[in-house]
C-alpha cells in the first residue's frame, strides 16, 4: 500500500508541475507465453515506475519493451512516466525533494555525477557478474575513480549530408573513413561550393548576396555540449582529465569561435540563434542545408524525412576526435524495491530487450560484444534505416570511429561533476550572444568563467 500511495503522489506532483502525464499502455494481440497479453496491471503486482524522455517514436518503442517485460513475469508491473526532455532534470529533482522519485528511469548525462553525489542514485552495479559489459568510455566515474553507472546506449557524432545536393553540384561525397577526413579548411571550402544565393552565386563569387541565401553548405550543431568535440579537435580542453578543474583554454575558445564563424564570417551556415537540440530539425530536415553534424541518432530521423542523406566522418581542426555519450538508466534511491528494480533495469538495458530502440536508429549498443560479428550484422545490415545509407558508410563513419579509442573519448560529463549547471544553466544562454555576433566566444567565456568555476566546486 505504501508503494501505491507513493506512485499516486508522484503522478500528482508531476501533474502539478507540468500538467502533462503520459503513462500509456499499448495493447498487443499475443503474449510471449501464448496466454492473454496483459495491458492493465493485476492487483497483486508490485507497482514500479520508469521515467523517460524522448521522441514520440522512442517513447513508443520503450512502451513496447515495457509491455513485454510486464508479461514475462508476474511479480512487478512497470509503468512509463514520460516527461519532456527540457523539463526532465528539474522535475526529477523536485520529485526527489518531495520524496516521490520514480523507482528508476533515464538520467540526463549532465546530472549523473551530481545526482550520485547527492544520494539520488542507488549504488548498484547491475552488470556485476555479467559476461558482457559496456564500453569503458561509457562509464560515469566520480572523483575517486569509482564507476557510478554506465550509459545504456552509445552515441557518437558524425557528419550527415544531403546526397542530392552533392550530386547536383557535382561534388564528391564527404569522406567516410578517418584516414581521409577533411581538415576544417577543406570542410569550409566544400561548404562554400554548396552555398548559393538567389542568383546561384557562392561565397567565392564577387556578386554573392549573403542576404538572399537559398541553400547553405553546412551547419555545425551549436547544441552546447557538442561544441566540446571541436575544442578537443583543436588541441584544447574544457575540463582537466580528472574533472577537477575548468580549463577553457585559448585553443578551446578558438575552436568554438570557428563554429559560429561559419555563419558570422563565411556565410555557409544558417543563422540559428539557439543552443538546444534543434540543430538537425533546423538545418538538414528543412531541406536547405547540404551538411550538418549530429549524433548517430540521426538515423532515426530517416523514417520521417523525404531526404536522401548519407553519413561521413567529422572534419577536424588539429586532430581527429569524437566524443561518445548516452543516457544511462539508473535505479533511484527512493525505491522500496531495489532488487526488483535492478532486475528490470538489467533486463531493459540488455540489447536484445531494447532492440526496438536500436532498430529505430535512436540507440547504438553499449556493450562491446555487439561491435563484432555476428551481432554487428544484426543491428546494421539487417536494420532498414541503416541499410538505406551508402554501402559500408555506417560501419566506417560510425562503428569504426566508435571503436577507435585513440579518437573517441568520453564527453566531459562522464568525469566532471555539475556539468548540468555548467553547460545547461550557464553556457547555453551565454553562448547565444556569441552565435548572434554580439560578443566573441572569448568575451563570453571570460564573463562566465567565475560562474562555471563556482559551479564545478558545487
Amino acid at each position: 500500500m505504501k508503494k501505491i500511495n507513493k506512485f499516486t503522489a508522484l503522478l500528482c506532483l508531476l501533474a502539478l508541475l507540468t500538467g502533462l502525464i503520459a503513462c500509456t499502455q499499448t495493447p498487443d494481440s499475443t503474449s510471449p507465453g501464448g496466454d492473454e497479453f496483459l495491458t492493465v496491471s493485476p492487483p497483486d503486482r508490485i507497482q514500479l515506475t520508469f521515467s523517460l524522455w524522448g521522441d514520440p517514436a522512442e517513447q513508443e518503442a520503450t512502451q513496447a519493451a515495457l509491455n513485454i517485460y510486464n508479461n514475462l513475469q508476474d511479480l512487478v508491473w512497470v509503468t512509463a512516466l514520460q516527461i519532456p526532455n527540457e523539463e526532465y532534470a528539474e522535475l526529477l529533482q523536485a520529485m526527489a525533494r518531495a520524496g516521490s522519485m520514480p523507482d528508476c528511469g533515464m538520467v540526463n548525462e549532465a546530472t549523473v555525477l551530481g545526482w550520485a553525489r547527492d544520494g539520488l542514485l542507488m549504488p548498484i552495479d547491475i552488470f556485476a557478474g555479467q559476461q558482457h559489459r559496456p564500453l569503458e568510455y561509457l562509464a560515469f566515474r566520480d572523483n575517486s575513480g569509482e564507476t557510478v553507472t554506465y550509459s545504456s546506449a552509445n552515441e557518437v557524432l558524425a557528419l550527415w549530408f544531403n546526397r542530392e545536393m552533392f550530386d547536383k553540384a557535382g561534388i564528391e561525397y564527404p569522406p567516410i573513413t578517418l584516414d581521409a577526413a577533411w581538415t576544417w579548411d577543406e570542410f569550409i571550402e566544400v561548404a562554400k561550393q554548396l552555398t548559393f544565393d538567389a542568383n546561384g552565386n557562392t561565397p567565392n563569387d564577387a556578386d554573392f548576396d549573403k542576404n538572399s541565401i537559398r541553400q547553405y553548405g553546412a551547419y555545425v550543431n551549436q547544441w552546447t555540449w557538442q561544441l566540446e568535440v571541436w575544442a578537443l579537435s583543436n588541441g584544447g580542453k574544457w575540463f582537466s582529465e580528472d574533472g577537477g578543474t575548468i580549463v577553457f583554454d585559448d585553443a578551446a575558445i578558438e575552436a568554438m569561435q570557428r563554429v559560429v564563424d561559419l555563419h558570422l564570417v563565411h556565410n555557409v551556415a544558417p543563422f540559428i540563434p539557439a543552443t538546444s537540440d534543434t540543430g538537425f530539425a533546423e538545418s538538414m530536415a528543412k531541406g536547405n542545408v547540404a551538411m550538418t553534424t549530429e549524433g548517430q541518432w540521426a538515423v532515426g530521423f530517416y523514417a520521417d524525412l523525404d531526404i536522401n542523406y548519407g553519413v561521413a566522418v567529422l572534419p577536424y581542426m588539429q586532430r581527429k576526435v569524437n566524443i561518445a555519450t548516452g543516457g544511462p538508466v539508473a535505479v533511484f534511491a527512493d525505491t522500496d524495491y531495489p532488487e526488483e528494480v535492478a532486475d528490470f533495469v538489467r533486463w531493459y538495458t540488455d540489447e536484445d530487450n531494447n532492440f526496438a530502440l536500436i532498430e529505430a536508429g535512436w540507440w547504438m549498443p553499449s556493450k562491446v560484444n555487439w561491435y563484432s560479428e555476428p551481432l554487428l550484422t544484426k543491428w546494421i545490415d539487417n536494420v532498414p534505416l541503416r541499410a538505406r545509407l551508402p554501402s559500408g558508410a555506417y560501419r566506417t563513419a560510425i562503428v569504426d570511429v566508435a571503436m577507435d579509442f585513440d579518437v573517441t573519448q568520453s564527453a566531459g560529463w562522464y568525469y566532471t561533476p555539475n556539468t548540468y549547471e555548467i553547460i545547461n544553466t550557464i553556457m547555453n544562454p551565454a553562448m547565444v550572444e556569441a552565435i548572434r555576433g554580439n560578443k566573441t566566444v572569448a568575451q563570453v567565456i571570460e564573463e562566465i568563467r567565475p560562474k562555471i568555476e563556482a559551479a564545478l566546486r558545487g
